[in-house]
């Protein structure tokens, strides 16, 4: 039997980490069933073609989810800082500047986007037909509103990991995914198979899910830490920004690198490829669940460690993660032997997923993972200069890329191999940095 405490260890910050590890499963594994519940139900409800293209939709909606400035993630650290040399008024200023923040950014943002959505043509942006989808315009432009509307309250999330209390964060993540399913599953027995309708579901269930949290997280459980404009300090923003934009500028390009590919995919084949491309992505993002649920904590407890000195902590968990990764990669081969029979059964035979195309996804999030286990490090560390020349030289030469792979290879496949490819100079700076800051000899922009 696998004993738990000897492997996430047993010192205070890691018994905080276990408990909501041990929550986080529970929560992340109802919502990986919500998640694997949602494709067939999507896919049945729109068609193969539609489905690709709510899919198209939705990977551009994620770059508006993003345009926070890093002020998010930015406000994860800061809040850890604080809160670990106990100073609750600079805690409470980068709340409310962070909440402040998001709306000033998200209304321009809004108005630019449904401008765009407007007076674009989306039909030839998204090489889509017009005959089959008729209020493409409408669609995009109600997800739009119903995002940016998520976009400033989803700060709570981070609040959460501030507190290093994730498990909160995956819960309300959670809730909103369920309240989708739920709205889809409506539409789906309505017989009415709305693109429009599927859009609002989506794009307004974790909406609710921050709304519903705000008055309990900030007037019962932490009114000490509620938004208050009287806590508005220009130099907070400040302190916020500056880590922020690093953060941000690690988004954007995050999103290039991984979520582009939808856009790609319907771009240079059409949007019915993007179906086994997401379904097979899906069905790996388990293991990428498993690990953000074990490993994500990591990020803030090891701000946590490194602001109060406690090497030996840093040392010792990184131990552990790298057990988790080789538990992690065995789940990755194994998920690749059964893939064929397991989407037999989740999608019957309505789409077809090539041997080849599971393969290369499952090396693709084993990339990627590894990658991240040492990101979260050097996240908690502040080190995100390193990180972010890599993941911007990765995004920028991603597309063009794809773009020549698919003239030697007309194939979905290509795309995979490339984000492959772009990936593995990050994984490798970042396992050179971590181990450069954790025996002192990092120096220059190694340390920064």
């Amino acid at each position: 039997m696998i004993d738990v405490k000897k492997i996430l260890g047993t010192d205070k910050r890691t018994a905080l980490m276990r408990k909501n590890i041990a929550m986080s499963f529970l929560i992340k594994g109802w919502s990986g069933v919500v998640t694997l519940l949602l494709v067939p139900v999507t896919l049945h409800c729109l068609g193969e073609y539609k489905n690709g293209l709510w899919l198209t939709i939705s990977s551009m909606l994620i770059w508006i989810d993003n345009l926070d400035i890093g002020l998010g993630n930015g406000l994860r650290n800061q809040l850890a800082t604080h809160l670990a040399h106990d100073d609750t008024q600079k805690a409470r200023e980068a709340v409310t500047c962070t909440f402040v923040m998001l709306g000033v950014i998200i209304i321009p943002i809004m108005l630019l986007a449904i401008a765009a959505a407007h007076y674009c043509d989306l039909y030839s942006f998204m090489n889509v037909d017009h005959v089959l989808i008729s209020n493409l315009e409408k669609v995009v432009i109600v997800s739009i509103i119903f995002v940016c509307s998520t976009f400033i309250f989803k700060f709570i999330g981070n609040f959460y990991l501030g507190l290093q209390l994730p498990a909160v964060n995956n819960l309300l993540i959670t809730v909103g995914h369920t309240l989708a399913l739920i709205g889809t599953c409506i539409v789906y027995y309505s017989g009415s198979h709305s693109l429009m309708w599927i859009a609002i579901v989506n794009t307004c269930g974790p909406l609710l899910a921050y709304l519903m949290a705000y008055p309990y997280t900030f007037y019962k459980r932490y009114p000490h830490l509620r938004p208050s404009l009287r806590y508005f300090n220009k130099d907070a923003v400040a302190g916020l920004f500056n880590i922020g934009v690093k953060f941000f500028l690690l988004q954007i390009s995050g999103i290039l690198l991984f979520m582009s590919s939808n856009i790609l995919i319907s771009k240079f084949f059409n949007p019915a490829m993007v179906t086994p491309y997401q379904i097979a992505y899906r069905y790996f993002s388990i293991a990428m669940m498993i690990f953000t649920i074990i490993s994500a904590p990591y990020w803030t407890a090891t701000t946590d460690a490194y602001e109060r000195g406690d090497m030996a902590w840093i040392h010792q968990s990184r131990k552990r993660m790298n057990k988790i990764l080789l538990a992690i990669t065995l789940m990755l081969a194994i998920m690749v032997l059964f893939s064929q029979p397991v989407y037999r059964v989740w999608i019957d035979n309505d789409i077809r997923i090539p041997y080849l195309l599971s393969m290369l996804m499952a090396i693709y999030i084993g990339v990627i993972l590894s990658s991240l286990s040492y990101s979260y490090y050097l996240n908690g560390m502040g080190a995100l200069t390193l990180q972010l020349i890599m993941t911007v030289g990765a995004a920028v030469v991603f597309i063009p890329l794809t773009y020549l792979a698919t003239h030697f290879w007309h194939n979905i496949d290509c795309i995979v191999l490339t984000m492959i490819a772009v990936n593995l100079p990050g994984l490798v700076v970042n396992m050179l940095q971590y181990k450069k800051i954790t025996r002192g000899t990092a120096t220059g922009i190694w340390r920064r």
